[in-house]
């Protein structure tokens, strides 16, 4: 056993090796029991869905992750993080998306509406038979879990009343990439006991000091629409914002964790000491967030200069949209960021797992980790694979994959 930078190598050669697989057997009978219209929409809309392998990771990044993770949740509670008072929801499924290599697990970034929870869910259930000891939870344990966190969602804002109907909401829902797991979702929280539609936010309708569907009041919206502020749903905004309706991951819940200037202040020790951040605290967000600031044109020299050392994003994006290497970017592009509303991330290269597509030679795909968060705690860790840039769904062999933590 080598280490690297103090970390186990054991991942890493776990993850060189294409012959560990996944049983395809079984994850196709866990497609196919949630029904066969359901599973041919899996193969036939997003084909790249599931990766064929387990990504493995070591129990020291897993811990460095979980560490980051809470200290970002104390840090957001200080007086000082945010003007608005902080929700009683708590906000549903935040995604802490990681980078892991020699040096470290490096936080890429936070989403307040992350996908793929129900998804990798449902990929982990496959797979009991080939789990290794770890971190991850039984699947129907996670089913429960997620059900209840809709329900301590609910009770946070209502109190003890029973939570009976949600709406997952998206603009065109049916054309959306996760499309699927809306339905995987409505069909689980329904198994739950909750009714569950899926709908664009053009059918809802604020009257009567609630939110309805057609004749349906609904009590709370899982909020799936990348327009982050409701700026473009006025029906849904006005009832969020009058109290008829409980709305998670809400505006609030983006403003204090996903906004992308945050990594600004998560990566700047002074910035933290003056919010009044403990240096265990500020030493663990310096490890674990790359180096992020905000691009102005006043710099535009210097940017250009170390642009290969940064990663450009958009402040308001989403998706990895408007992203971009700072190694391939041309000149008409860096004067497009410099007009404003970009942040720079300092790289931290993704890992790498080695796969094997039919009688092709092995190929290297790249792949972060997202921790799905609810309430400062890891319900469930997952693994993107991809090829390019950004994470993408387009690679064949790539998608989501199980994550086996190895000591």
């Amino acid at each position: 056993m080598n280490e690297i930078s103090g970390f186990h190598d054991v991942a890493v050669l776990l993850n060189a090796d294409p012959t560990l697989v996944l049983d395809h057997s079984a994850l196709q009978r866990a497609l196919h029991a949630s029904g066969e219209n359901w599973a041919a929409r899996v193969a036939t809309q997003c084909p790249h869905l599931f990766s064929g392998v387990p990504l493995f990771v070591s129990q020291r990044h897993y811990d460095q992750m979980r560490a980051v993770i809470e200290a970002v949740e104390r840090v957001v509670q200080l007086p000082g993080w945010d003007e608005t008072p902080p929700e009683a929801a708590r906000g549903v499924f935040y995604g802490y998306d990681f980078h892991l290599n020699a040096s470290g697990a490096h936080l890429i970034e936070i989403n307040t509406n992350a996908g793929g929870g129900f998804l990798n869910a449902l990929l982990l259930a496959s797979q009991q038979a080939l789990a290794s000891p770890g971190v991850q939870t039984a699947t129907a344990d996670l089913s429960e879990m997620f059900a209840e966190m809709f329900r301590a969602e609910w009770r946070a804002a209502r109190g003890e009343a029973p939570l009976e109907t949600i709406a997952i909401v998206d603009e065109q829902p049916e054309q959306q990439y996760l499309y699927p797991e809306f339905l995987l979702a409505q069909r689980w929280l329904a198994a739950a006991g909750i009714r569950t539609i899926i709908a664009d936010p053009s059918q809802l309708q604020a009257r009567d000091g609630g939110l309805y569907f057609e004749a349906l009041r609904l009590d709370l919206v899982y909020n799936r629409l990348t327009d982050f502020s409701l700026q473009q749903h006025e029906h849904l905004r006005q009832a969020w914002q009058s109290g008829g309706v409980v709305l998670t991951p809400s505006p609030a819940h983006y403003a204090r964790y996903a906004d992308k200037r945050q990594l600004v202040r998560l990566s700047d020790a002074e910035d933290l000491r003056q919010l009044g951040a403990c240096e265990a605290d500020i030493a663990t967000l310096l490890n674990g967030v790359p180096e992020t600031r905000q691009v102005v044109q006043v710099d535009a020299d210097r940017w250009w200069a170390e642009r290969k050392h940064w990663f450009f994003k958009p402040v308001s994006g989403y998706g990895s949209k408007g992203s971009y290497s700072g190694a391939k970017l041309t000149k008409r592009v860096f004067e497009e960021i410099l007009q404003g509303g970009y942040i720079a991330q300092r790289l931290a290269p993704p890992g790498e797992r080695i796969i094997q597509r039919m009688d092709e030679p092995p190929v290297a795909l790249k792949c972060d980790v997202r921790c799905y968060v609810y309430a400062g705690r890891i319900q469930l860790a997952a693994a993107r694979l991809y090829q390019g840039q950004t994470t993408n769904f387009r690679t064949s062999g790539g998608g989501f994959a199980p994550v086996r933590v190895v000591g």
